[in-house]
């Protein structure tokens, strides 16, 4: 329940506003006065709704003591003045005395509402290997979703999480499981496409001996193996529609019964599927239950595709570049400017995955100290057009400021450096003092200058 603090020097308005509040589920606590608000602890508070004129000190100094609370003014001088004054210092907003009450409760929930996607951490996960890492990312999508995982994790419903392939879906389950009640149970991965349709109702649902043809023994399925935990279903659209009934039971029922067996069983499960289907036309087309659709659709999830993250993009790469380097012993490598740009312009149609093996092929074909372009592999594209952004002048993006000056002109654009160094120098220099200052392999020169249409020049020596 959100935590309110009003400041208001006049008890009627106050009151009124308290009773107002309360009747729409806030925990409301009031104060006379800015001075009498600093007595409490305004960091416990998750929204201060202050008048602008109270005795003694205005309403905008709880700005700064309440940071980073959001403050919203009320003012019974409804002048523009007041309005930006309150604004320019800090103010989430201002409503004018006397105030609609739906406009205030409008205002109310969506100050609330935004202040806690902003403050949504990424959960941190301990992955199958038993390390532990965070979820990256902080643009207003993935903030979206760490609030959903935050207020999910503990209701102990079933969670439908959709998003394309390679967008960390499983990482998402995880990260419910381990933020809910059920975190010291186990939790059970199952890719539903990566196992035969013919053996699919027994590793889920287990067999008695005897069942069918190679039932030497009784196996126990894995939903009864996540009894007390998480089930995570991936890619659930793949499953066979005598699966969905056996399925669709456990749901509505809490019970399973092993292939060859007349008994059920009790099973207390928490579902959590994943596709990167429409299940719901699926359903349209009968492949798919649509009522085992709804069974699972109690709380959805959505990830946005990589292509939609270009804040994110640099930052997941550079993460995912440090673990490739300590893989492969290859300290000290960095991205070249071009190559940066070329990992925003990309579509990246198999999204983190296809990423992170793009990192791989550049840290294992890299020659020097920069990944280029043609180290990463990626296919041609157009590229997308997106605004300036300073991410690719961090640090991280342009390296440590001892670089040569050769480094730094080869960072600022790979090509049309290249071009320009060559066509300048290659008169005078060997090709082995080309590479060299290049930083590359005669064999990498060769090549760039193949598709670049740079032939090698051959000059005559001037008589002496």
């Amino acid at each position: 329940m959100p935590r309110i603090l009003i400041v208001e020097d006049e008890a009627i308005i106050r009151s009124a506003l308290k009773r107002l509040l309360e009747r729409h589920d806030y925990k409301v606590s009031e104060a006379g006065s800015a001075e009498e608000a600093c007595q409490l602890e305004l960091t416990g508070f998750d929204l201060i709704i202050s008048d602008l004129r109270l005795p003694g000190e205005p309403g905008t100094t709880l700005i700064t003591a309440g940071a980073p609370v959001p403050v919203l003014i009320m003012t019974s001088y409804a002048s523009m003045r007041s309005a930006v004054e309150a604004l320019k210092q800090g103010a989430v907003d201002y409503v004018a005395k006397p105030f609609d009450h739906a406009e205030l409760l409008e205002t109310v929930e969506r100050i609330l509402h935004k202040q806690s996607m902003q403050q949504s951490p990424p959960p941190d996960i301990t992955d199958a290997g038993g390390s532990r890492q965070t979820m990256i990312g902080n643009c207003v999508a993935m903030q979206q979703v760490y609030t959903r995982i935050s207020k999910t994790a503990p209701a102990d419903v079933t969670v439908l999480i959709l998003g394309e392939s390679g967008t960390g879906k499983e990482l998402v389950a995880r990260a419910i499981h381990q933020q809910s009640k059920r975190a010291k149970a186990p939790l059970i991965c199952v890719n539903c496409a990566a196992i035969p349709e013919t053996l699919i109702e027994s590793e889920l649902f287990g067999h008695e001996k005897g069942a069918f043809t190679g039932a030497s023994a009784a196996r126990t399925g894995l939903v009864e193996a996540a009894d007390g935990g998480t089930l995570f279903l991936d890619e659930i659209g793949e499953l066979p529609l005598d699966a969905q009934a056996r399925l669709l039971r456990v749901l509505q029922e809490g019970e399973i019964r092993k292939i060859g067996s007349v008994e059920t069983r009790h099973v207390n499960v928490r579902l959590i599927a994943a596709t990167h289907r429409d299940l719901r036309a699926l359903s349209k087309t009968g492949e798919f239950r649509l009522d085992l659709y709804y069974r699972l659709n109690v709380m959805q999830i959505e990830l946005p595709p990589l292509r939609e993250r270009e804040d994110d993009v640099l930052e997941i790469a550079d993460i995912l570049l440090d673990k490739a380097c300590k893989r492969h012993e290859r300290t000290g490598l960095r991205l070249s400017r071009a190559a940066r740009q070329d990992l925003r312009d990309y579509p990246w149609p198999g999204n983190v995955r296809e990423l992170e093996n793009a990192l791989e092929r550049g840290v294992i074909l890299a020659e020097g100290h920069l990944i280029h372009p043609d180290d990463l592999g990626l296919a041609p594209t157009t590229p997308r057009p997106h605004p300036p952004s300073s991410s690719t002048s961090t640090p991280a993006a342009s390296g440590s400021g001892d670089k040569s000056a050769e480094e730094n002109e080869d960072d600022l654009s790979l090509e049309d450096y290249f071009q320009h160094f060559v066509l300048e120098h290659q008169d005078q220099m060997s090709e082995t003092e080309l590479a060299q200052k290049l930083g590359i392999s005669r064999k990498n020169l060769w090549e760039r200058r193949q598709r670049l249409g740079i032939p090698r020049k051959k000059t005559a020596r001037r008589p002496g």
